[in-house]
């Protein structure tokens, strides 16, 4: 079978740790360059010592590398302000983007919810690494009942948080929420991530929130096995995911005032929904500490597969 060639902008963590799963994991796509703005990246190096294309000249210097015509897929793994600049380079060329920055100018794509609306996009945006581990928890619930509002609180170890996450911070918690009422169907999100400094690091840890309004005891069994169902789709591309805990099912007081968190305060809501998630990294690049950047550059890996697949399928039609 014929791969597809892709390139990777960014040769810090997270474009490294991608570029190793590319050439381990996948059938179907194929290194061809890696770009950089730091020459002595360590990202870099490595690339040239599997034989890759390099360039240290950013977006410009992979435009000029032999062998461009042929990258059909382009991750970036810069950050939100040079994803606008690198997309807006690339759209000339007809190159498709995957995006592992919080810039969110493609639709939001989380590989076990929605990857399948969004094969066809020419730039899909993968959200957040706290994006890709609770959206499908909250679309679990909304695909059996109203999620009146979803909350979701991600914590990783400080030392997996680079300049790049760092810096975008606001971005993170903006692009979260609005992807966990856009994808994961809540009538209202809200994001936080924890920046753990504990010693040795703890491995990624995710808390999901949901405010229903059926009191159903059948229901509740349906959103547990929902859950189950969704954990095991994200286990399939991301092996250290998993539940730390049984899913939760809490009776909201009467005279609790949940109204102040909801997008339409008149909605009823009866039980609150709380679900623990853990995800342990595979370890190929990054410490296995690492989940929050291991659960990113698996989901574009299987984002930018599925894509390849479509147009290599359209092409033999």
């Amino acid at each position: 079978m014929t791969r597809t060639k892709v390139a990777i902008i960014g040769s810090g963590n997270i474009g490294t740790d991608l570029m190793i799963k590319v050439m381990r994991l996948s059938e179907s796509l194929e290194m061809a360059a890696m770009v950089g703005i730091d020459p002595e990246s360590d990202g870099l190096a490595r690339a040239r010592r599997f034989g890759f294309a390099t360039t240290s000249d950013g977006v410009d210097g992979l435009i000029a590398l032999d062998g461009f015509d042929e990258i059909e897929i382009v991750f970036d793994a810069t950050s939100a302000r040079a994803h606008v600049a690198n997309a807006e380079r690339l759209a000339r060329y007809g190159k498709r983007m995957v995006d592992l920055t919080p810039a969110a100018i493609g639709p939001f794509v989380v590989p076990a919810v929605n990857l399948d609306e969004h094969l066809d996009a020419t730039n899909v945006n993968m959200v957040t690494c706290g994006g890709q581990a609770t959206i499908p928890v909250v679309a679990a619930v909304s695909r059996v009942t109203p999620v009146a509002y979803g909350e979701i609180v991600a914590s990783i170890a400080s030392k997996s948080a680079g300049p790049g996450t760092r810096a975008n911070i606001d971005e993170f918690t903006e692009t979260t929420s609005h992807a966990i009422e856009s994808v994961g169907g809540a009538g209202r999100g809200k994001a936080v991530i924890i920046l753990n400094p504990a010693e040795p690091p703890l491995i990624m840890r995710d808390t999901v929130l949901c405010l229903i309004g059926d009191p159903d005891p059948g229901t509740h069994e349906k959103v547990r096995a929902s859950i189950k169902d969704m954990v095991a789709d994200v286990a399939a591309y991301v092996p250290g995911y998993r539940l730390k805990q049984e899913v939760q099912f809490t009776a909201v007081p009467a005279d609790q005032p949940v109204h102040t968190l909801l997008a339409d305060p008149t909605t009823p809501v009866t039980h609150q929904v709380s679900v623990f998630l853990e995800v342990e990294g595979a370890a190929h690049y990054l410490p296995a500490y690492a989940g929050n950047l291991d659960i990113m550059t698996s989901a574009a890996l299987r984002t930018a597969e599925r894509m390849a697949d479509r147009s290599r399928t359209e092409a033999h039609a």
